[in-house]
């Protein structure tokens, strides 16, 4: 049966993209199909084919479907800015209307193993007064967390996977992906977190000399997330 996460972060720059490429590369090593979204995305590179985001890019490089570019990214901006300031910049709407229809495409075409990633953390704002967040909702996701590991990273996981909750949508897991090596009492704010976020911990990813998918992936535990494999 196909599944399908929303992945979301406790900041921006905390390595989301990192994350779920792991995950999908675990799952192709579990032999499942995968596929994967990043509706909207900004800091992308003008290349000879269109705008182009390397942390699209990268999850595109773990889809064993065969998708397009423009499938898996299809609101892409230049500025490395909030998308929203990015969108309104070029004059386009960037409302959950805008990002639910391509990102129900790629779910309709039920890959085993689906992420749908967002961008920053939880309440990144779109037009208006919406919030990636209403995505997941009206997706209705079960949302897999990453906890950017450094000082000051459990209140946000936990406002974080409290906001979630109140939202109404499962929080199906959470991974604890160390950015800073260098955290003090690095052990025991991850006892801390796996003590009071109310999910399953499906990895702990120290700092990676090389975060590749194949790296990261031996990392991970899909079996929480996928029964049977």
């Amino acid at each position: 049966m196909s599944q399908v996460f929303f992945v979301t972060g406790t900041d921006t720059e905390i390595g989301k993209t990192t994350i779920a490429a792991g995950l999908l590369h675990a799952a192709r090593l579990a032999g499942l199909s995968t596929a994967a979204a990043k509706p909207v995305a900004s800091g992308c590179t003008l290349t000879p084919q269109g705008l182009r985001n390397d942390d699209a890019l990268a999850l595109l490089g773990e889809c064993t479907l065969a998708l397009r570019y423009e499938e898996v990214n299809p609101l892409a901006f230049e500025p490395a800015i909030a998308p929203h300031l990015a969108a309104r910049e070029v004059g386009v709407l960037l409302d959950v209307a805008a990002l639910q229809g391509p990102v129900q495409a790629i779910m309709d075409k039920q890959a085993d193993f689906t992420l749908v990633e967002g961008a920053g953390g939880w309440r990144v704002p779109l037009a208006g007064q919406a919030t990636l967040s209403d995505l997941a909702i009206a997706l209705q996701l079960p949302v897999i967390l990453v906890v950017g590991v450094r000082l000051g990273c459990i209140n946000q996981a936990l406002l974080t996977a409290e906001a979630i909750l109140r939202d109404g949508l499962p929080l199906a897991g959470w991974v604890a992906n160390v950015v800073d090596p260098l955290t003090s009492r690095l052990e025991d704010n991850l006892a801390t977190l796996a003590e009071r976020l109310p999910a399953p911990c499906l990895g702990y990813v120290p700092r990676l000399a090389e975060a590749s998918p194949a790296a990261v992936s031996s990392y991970l535990n899909l079996d929480i997330l996928c029964k049977p494999l």
